[in-house]
């Protein structure tokens, strides 16, 4: 006769699999922030950054899933 712990009766894959989830829509949602913040900057912002306008346009026109 087998006995089995509470434990051993937990689905692990579901925990992991969630939390998971969370993570990558907590990524794509930051993504889509930075990307729409990134386009309100002013000349002189991008410019201390040494970042140009060509960048932020190929960076805005990405969907939030591709990094």
């Amino acid at each position: 006769m087998s006995t089995y712990t509470h434990e051993s009766m937990i689905n692990h894959h579901g925990t992991g699999f969630l939390t998971q989830l969370a993570e990558t829509l907590h990524v794509w949602r930051q993504r889509y922030r930075s990307r729409r913040e990134l386009a309100q900057w002013s000349d002189r912002e991008l410019h201390d950054v040494g970042i140009s306008w060509s960048d932020v346009a190929y960076e805005a026109e990405k969907p939030f899933w591709r990094a």
